[in-house]
């Protein structure tokens, strides 16, 4: 059975924009991976009418309603109430849950208030979904041929949650196995992706080939469903493989977190080091990268080079090429990721120079002109790109270029 299901996330504050509703993301992505269609995804804040309103209406389109938010304390989190009314379900009191809850505030040294105890109210007959993250917990009913979930708002407990609770419930709704591979792709947009493959997506039905933007890249998730896992995972392989002869190299990888972390593990399993010299980007390259835990095995260090003078007197780019080229030119580039080898001392240096904008920009160099270098021993390679929209997009493109330039040299 195919399975469409209907986001409702609960509170006045993101309606407001107080917050972004990053809680709807985590349930999606979840939900897509499990093969499961998501055609609305609904905000309504704190008022027990607006949301018995919006539940009624997603009762006529949707299989399985997810909510979240509106599980505390206090007396605007009413999802429960409300939608056990809409349900026609009681809420009762969980001896178990109470206890947890006061074993949490007895851990932190705090009293527990009266109020806490709705926490522990739940629907008649519901599957708890413990949480381990926080007091209120999740639960789960079927009624009115509706699987209905509710989890609690603050993303570090909804996105665990999710993880450990609601994914092996919905895996229980179905008898077929749902395998997903994600394969990473940068150096390619969307539309160009989906050009390439559509030959092979188009008449797809099982497995599945979809492609999806993110910030920089793009990604094809190939989706398979059989009896087993063991089968879905094998209707997955001739697509993979056939994508991998399509895309080839712009393929960074597959399942793998980020772009840094594949160049860290390419880095740490041949035993080289990095370092780096960044302009336009001021040190972001250097966040990415030390955002990764252990990545101090393969990464020695940076140098910010805004100015010029830092330019030569810390790195050794020539004064002439910043005269007669400019410090946004392939040889500064180039200079750049060659003075952060030697200076410090690594396997591979990397450099960065461009005009990140709004100002700055001229005829010859407009804003958006980044040259991004890299240099081993051996070698110097320098790519120049041009475009994107704002200083923050062409800084982190500049930096994940740099990143996936690293990745080639080492790989090849």
């Amino acid at each position: 059975m195919s399975y469409c299901a209907e986001i409702i996330a609960v509170g006045t504050e993101i309606l407001l924009g107080d917050i972004v509703n990053t809680d709807a993301q985590t349930v999606a992505r979840a939900l897509g991976e499990l093969g499961i269609n998501v055609y609305y995804n609904t905000v309504v804040g704190d008022n027990p009418e607006r949301l018995r309103a919006a539940v009624e209406i997603a009762k006529s389109r949707a299989d399985i309603i997810i909510t979240t938010g509106g599980l505390g304390p206090t007396f605007d989190d009413l999802t429960k109430q409300t939608l056990a009314e809409c349900f026609g379900k009681k809420l009762v009191l969980n001896e178990t849950e109470l206890e947890k809850i006061r074993g949490f505030f007895a851990k932190i040294g705090r009293e527990m208030t009266k109020n806490n105890e709705q926490q522990a109210y739940l629907p008649e007959d519901c599957v708890v979904l413990e949480n381990d993250w926080g007091t209120a917990p999740g639960c789960a009913f079927f009624a009115e041929n509706t699987h209905v979930l509710m989890l609690p708002g603050p993303p570090r407990e909804c996105k665990p949650m999710v993880q450990y609770r609601v994914i092996p419930y919905l895996k229980q709704l179905s008898d077929a196995s749902l395998v997903s591979h994600e394969l990473k792709i940068f150096g390619m947009g969307e539309s160009s992706v989906e050009d390439k493959v559509r030959h092979i997506a188009e008449h797809m039905t099982n497995p599945t080939l979809a492609p999806y933007a993110k910030e920089g890249e793009t990604l094809l998730r190939v989706t398979g469903r059989a009896e087993n896992e063991e089968a879905a995972d094998a209707l997955t392989r001739p697509v993979i493989d056939q994508v991998y002869e399509i895309l080839g190299e712009y393929i960074y990888g597959m399942d793998v977190p980020s772009l840094a972390d594949v160049v860290f593990r390419l880095l740490k399993e041949q035993g080289l080091t990095l370092a780096t010299a960044e302009s336009c980007t001021g040190g972001l390259l250097s966040k990415m990268i030390t955002d990764l835990p252990g990545v101090s095995e393969v990464f020695l260090g940076g140098v910010c080079a805004y100015q010029n003078e830092i330019k030569e007197q810390l790195l050794g780019v020539p004064h002439e090429i910043l005269e007669t080229k400019g410090a946004v030119s392939e040889e500064c580039a180039a200079a750049l990721a060659e003075g952060a080898r030697k200076t410090l001392g690594a396997d591979i240096g990397v450099g960065i120079t461009g005009i990140a904008g709004p100002g700055g920009g001229t005829e010859e160099k407009p804003v958006g002109t980044v040259y991004v270098a890299v240099a081993n021993e051996k070698e110097t390679r320098v790519v120049k790109s041009r475009g994107h929209r704002d200083r923050g997009t062409i800084r982190n493109m500049a930096a994940l270029t740099a990143l996936d330039q690293i990745r080639r040299l080492v790989a090849k």
